[in-house]
């Protein structure tokens, strides 16, 4: 069994549904809300992949040494550069479309509404190249080992299929996840908020490059904080919440402190998407609900 096959599997159902895996993936130079939510351990990583595989006790370790050493993807200049255009031209169609709207933007129509507004301007061949590989790379190169949920850049998600959440600019899913909202606000009450719901590719992908952006192109790092495009949960179903008058810092290990924590712990339904120690090298994310 080679390296490849081993990143192959680890993004197979066997692994990612274990709520049991105990690695989230090494980084230097977290942000300090970041670096303190992750707990890496060898041996517990050795552990982990033999009850996962059969492998023996020395392709265990050579395989926990590869992952805890794995280096990070920093985007080479000429990269960087189409990181930062991409970006730029993502950001003018969000504030020409509308925060909300921008949520559920499909790549099609994106395409078609840079085409045709100068204020955006075409992508260009190297851009869309550029797109495309950060959407087709499997996130594994970067560290996240969740799985991929929206297999095309193309995949669109129907304004029908959602509800909009009024004073929110957010959408959710109707079925579960409206549900699931609707009881924990009637039951946590005023003071919590949505603050992230629906999120088509082109959001995902915004996001995600505005990170890699703010790290000077540092893909891995950026994974450690939200999923790459195709891998987000919050394209199918999950959503986040948060404290009224929060802020910011319902997006770091600060909410986990609040009231509003510790009241949705109590409630036997709800479950977090990436707790600590999960094993898809993401940092702990308590506002993140899993649907």
């Amino acid at each position: 069994m080679n390296r490849r096959d081993f990143f192959k599997i680890s993004t197979s159902s066997i692994v990612l549904t274990s709520t049991q895996s105990l690695f989230a993936m090494p980084e230097n130079n977290y942000d300090e809300h970041i670096r303190d939510s992750l707990s890496f351990n060898y041996e517990e990583i050795s552990q982990y992949i033999q009850s996962q595989f059969s492998l023996t006790h020395n392709q265990c370790q050579m395989f926990s040494k590869e992952i805890l050493n794995k280096k990070p993807i920093i985007a080479r200049h000429q990269d960087k550069e189409l990181l930062q255009a991409v970006s730029m031209k993502l950001k003018k169609t969000q504030r020409l479309v509308g925060y909300g709207n921008f949520n559920l933007l499909n790549f099609d129509d994106l395409l078609a509404l840079a085409k045709n507004h100068s204020k955006i301007g075409r992508f260009n061949k190297a851009e869309l190249d550029y797109i495309e590989s950060i959407f087709y790379t499997q996130a594994t190169e970067y560290g996240f080992y969740g799985k991929k949920v929206t297999y095309k850049l193309s995949d669109t998600i129907t304004k029908s299929e959602t509800v909009k959440i009024p004073r929110t600019g957010h959408y959710l899913y109707r079925g579960e996840p409206v549900d699931v909202y609707e009881r924990l606000k009637k039951e946590i009450g005023p003071s919590i908020v949505l603050t992230s719901g629906v999120r088509s590719v082109v959001k995902q992908l915004d996001l995600f490059l505005y990170k890699a952006n703010k790290l000077n192109g540092n893909y891995s790092k950026a994974a450690h904080s939200l999923a790459p495009p195709g891998y987000s949960f919050h394209g199918i179903s999950d959503f986040d919440v948060g404290k009224v008058g929060f802020g910011y810092k319902n997006f770091t290990s600060s909410f986990a402190k609040t009231k509003e924590y510790a009241d949705l712990q109590k409630l036997g339904y709800i479950s977090i998407r990436y707790p600590k120690n999960n094993p898809f090298g993401v940092r702990f994310e308590p506002w993140h609900i899993k649907v």
